[in-house]
């Protein structure tokens, strides 16, 4: 489902979204444009006024990131209009939070983490240091990740890319999300039983009514007790921790990826994965290049290009 974001920020901001999303830019020139940018399927036009637009799928999750909707433009579906209110002092309950890394690179895989923080481990976790995975260097959600996993219950699902391709044509990239969103909750549930999570909350990548039809075609379904909400890290610490767990095993792959081509394999969807794209085709053709790569991706045929020159 599309959907259309906007938000209004400072120009710090502009300078770090476009640091950001530097693997990402797009060869595109749009009158009074700071940059365009493409992650997935859905394009980030960076206006000089400050005004940010996020076009597509995951536009109210990729907006979230970095501010506030401006009022009256919040994502063109009548869902996304649902206001979800948390339980009182929803940070210091017994929380089951899941999140996912990688949806939107073309390299890696896609992974899904659901952790469980009891509410005697809020305050260890966060005096830890376990907060929005954004505001941490690569090193250190690496090294957060594998204390956190000796701490709490948590299941890391890992989708690489060969699976990836094989499952794709079947499942579009949010019916994947939330298949795997539900069946990491439910090996989670299931693990800590007879222990019962006090809530579910997972970090919202599309709206309530379309996780609820896709997970309507699921075997294991995780209805009760379900939360959904943008920048989730911010209201419970158990999706800040799957948060970085998912990131760490993303990190992970994409480095154990890079020793095997013998090259650098860049996370995102930018001119620079093209590239990385191009060279792998080189070396092996297409059947190596789906090991690694998601396949659907505009950079499969731009990559095709640069090899054929």
């Amino acid at each position: 489902m599309s959907q259309t974001q906007v938000i209004k920020v400072t120009k710090d901001t502009i300078k770090k979204m476009h640091a950001f999303y530097k693997n990402n830019l797009l060869n595109k020139t749009v009158p009074y444009t700071d940059f365009v940018a493409k992650v997935g399927s859905t394009t980030i036009t960076a206006y000089t006024s400050g005004k940010i637009v996020f076009q597509g799928p995951d536009a109210e999750k990729a907006a979230a990131r970095w501010g506030n909707a401006v009022p009256g433009k919040k994502a063109h579906n009548a869902s996304s209009k649902k206001t979800t209110i948390l339980p009182a002092n929803f940070s210091q309950l017994s929380v089951l939070g899941s999140d996912e890394v990688g949806n939107g690179s073309y390299f890696g895989p896609v992974t899904v983490c659901a952790a469980y923080v009891d509410k005697t481990m809020v305050t260890k976790l966060k005096a830890l240091g376990v907060r929005d995975s954004k505001e941490l260097t690569d090193p250190q959600i690496v090294k957060l990740s594998a204390v956190i996993k000796e701490l709490i219950p948590h299941r890391l699902l890992i989708v690489e890319p060969e699976k990836y391709n094989q499952i794709q044509p079947k499942y579009n990239a949010v019916h994947m999300k939330v298949a795997l969103h539900n069946q990491a909750i439910y090996l989670l549930l299931k693990e800590i039983a007879p222990i019962k999570p006090e809530a579910i909350l997972i970090d919202q990548f599309t709206p309530e009514t379309n996780y609820k039809k896709y997970v309507r075609s699921e075997q294991n379904q995780v209805t009760e007790k379900l939360y959904f909400i943008t920048k989730g890290e911010q209201y419970h610490v158990a999706v800040a921790a799957a948060s970085i767990i998912s990131r760490a095993a993303f990190l992970e792959e994409l480095d154990k990826e890079s020793k095997e081509l013998g090259m650098n394999v860049p996370s995102g969807a930018g001119a620079t994965s093209d590239k990385v794209a191009a060279a792998i085709l080189a070396k092996g053709g297409i059947e190596l290049l789906s090991k690694y790569a998601k396949l659907h991706f505009a950079n499969t045929e731009k990559a095709k290009k640069i090899a054929a020159k």
